[in-house]
């Protein structure tokens, strides 16, 4: 356990960064369950729908830090191409 002021207030910060990233972290993994589920139910027009709202979503978390940028980018990437290959075989 710290003892130094400092430490304990860097304990406090650490605590409430790690709340706030698990929360970011469980929000953007509901919303890409939330895209997969549309596909797995054949629901094309709730799978265009369902990743439009999870973009802005994971694009925050990387925007505040909780993932990289580039994970971000790539997770969005992988989302969209399976969502519109699922579309393009439902047409």
């Amino acid at each position: 356990m710290a003892n130094h002021k400092s430490a304990l207030k860097r304990n406090r910060q650490n605590a409430v960064r790690r709340a706030r990233n698990r929360a970011i972290r469980t929000k953007m993994k509901t919303f890409v369950k939330r895209v997969d589920s549309a596909i797995e139910e054949n629901s094309p027009e709730n799978a265009q729908v369902a990743l439009k709202a999870a973009i802005p979503v994971i694009m925050k978390a990387a925007s505040t830090g909780t993932l990289k940028k580039g994970t971000a980018s790539r997770t969005v990437s992988r989302l969209a191409k399976r969502v519109n290959k699922f579309v393009a075989e439902a047409a």
